[in-house]
């Protein structure tokens, strides 16, 4: 089974975070919450304070084949500052292996280089720190081992591609078919 990883750090967008640990967690993936903070507990950008299940420095990045950012302010600042991070973030990219990021988090990729020559999406006004990506302005954009999102509204997309990764179509589309995002005229 694929391993992945989402990273925490303080002032993150929990939507954006947690959406993508509990469809994950719904599709049986195997998927940790990593703090990058030091601490057990990571607080969002709303305040709102989440128990994680590693520290980054306990974490054995060799068994993993995924790491994904979630975005917020400042999270995405935050989390492209820890050097333990972003190294391998780039070695993955550099390996084949899935790097994802949703809203203002596929800025650090780009600023990382790992977006040349890829299509990438981020939220509205980062499209600058997209750096040598062709932009693309679908909710959730996939190319290749890299999967990025535009935001919050989005975040069932993106875990939906995440979860096709890890593990299958068909599952993911199980999961997402079970979550109830959109309303269609005929449901009223």
């Amino acid at each position: 089974m694929k391993k992945a990883a989402i990273f925490f750090a303080e002032g993150y967008e929990e939507i954006e975070a947690l959406t993508v640990v509990d469809m994950c967690r719904r599709a049986g993936a195997d998927i940790q919450m990593v703090s990058v903070t030091g601490s057990e507990y990571v607080t969002s950008s709303h305040q709102v304070c989440v128990r994680m299940d590693a520290g980054i420095e306990e974490l054995g990045f060799d068994a993993l084949d995924m790491l994904i950012l979630p975005g917020g302010m400042p999270g995405t600042r935050n989390l492209e500052q820890v050097s333990a991070l972003t190294d391998q973030l780039k070695r993955f990219a550099a390996d084949g292996k899935y790097v994802c990021a949703i809203c203002a988090a596929p800025s650090v990729l780009g600023h990382l280089g790992i977006l040349k020559g890829k299509k990438a999406c981020c939220y509205p006004g980062f499209e600058k720190d997209l750096t040598g990506a062709e932009v693309s302005y679908l909710a959730c954009t996939v190319d290749g081992n890299v999967i990025t999102a535009r935001g919050m509204g989005c975040a069932i997309e993106f875990s939906k591609a995440i979860i096709t990764a890890l593990q299958d179509g068909d599952t993911a589309a199980k999961i997402s078919d079970s979550v109830i995002y959109r309303i269609s005229e005929n449901d009223r």
